[in-house]
């Protein structure tokens, strides 16, 4: 599902160069779930904007689900992340004057057949929020918010998953109801990319990677749920 090949990334700035990612190779499998552990600033959502096509590498080889990345035109990694990629943020991203609904139909592909707003109902009532659908996120809580956007990323049934901190603002029992959601996309057969600096999350996944000042240090094998 994934593969990176001496993936590099390097921002210039007026001080000198900084190496978010140096030489980093990974391969993840389809139906795999693989935490990304490192402290801030270790490269983290440097290696996750990357895999999801919103960023290129200085240099290496990237190719998701069968795709070359970086021989794609703009546009065509903008149709391949609306089709095969949901994206899972810390900070959630909700539109806030849609209502619940609205904000995970708005990321519904065109190309699918069945209505947006009836499969983004569907996902709502099974996240135990079909109470909540006619609401705008100011009116949830920071628990319902995260279900709402992990609900936005699955709207186009995508086979990946690429999940940066989603529960890093959230008490544990949101935690680990974020982290069983992507547990339950996993065990349907989805791919889990998830990358935090939080220790439990590991116990969720397939395998744990550390990544420490834009490298691999350890790749390690975790309990799998």
């Amino acid at each position: 599902m994934i593969h990176l090949e001496n993936v590099t990334k390097t921002y210039r700035r007026a001080d000198g160069p900084v190496h978010a990612l140096s030489e980093v190779s990974l391969d993840v499998a389809a139906g795999e779930f693989v935490v990304v552990r490192g402290p801030s600033g270790s490269g983290k959502s440097t290696l996750l904007t990357i895999v999801g096509g919103l960023g290129r590498p200085t240099s290496g080889r990237v190719v998701v689900a069968g795709e070359d990345l970086g021989e794609m035109t703009a546009s065509a990694r903008s149709r391949f992340r609306a089709e095969q990629v949901g994206f899972v943020f810390q900070t959630f991203h909700l539109v806030p004057y849609l209502t619940v609904v609205e904000n995970v139909a708005v990321a519904a592909s065109p190309q699918r057949k069945r209505p947006a707003r009836m499969r983004a109902s569907e996902l709502l009532e099974s996240f135990g929020l079909g109470h909540r659908m006619n609401h705008r996120p100011a009116e949830l809580s920071t628990g319902e918010c995260q279900r709402v956007a992990i609900a936005r990323a699955m709207i186009n049934s995508p086979g990946l998953i690429l999940a940066d901190e989603p529960t890093g603002n959230l008490d544990p029992d949101n935690a680990t109801a974020v982290l069983e959601l992507l547990g339950d996309f996993h065990r349907q057969g989805g791919t889990v990319l998830l990358v935090t600096h939080q220790e439990f999350a590991s116990s969720y996944a397939q395998r744990s990677v550390t990544l420490c000042g834009g490298a691999i240090e350890d790749r390690t094998d975790s309990l799998s749920v």
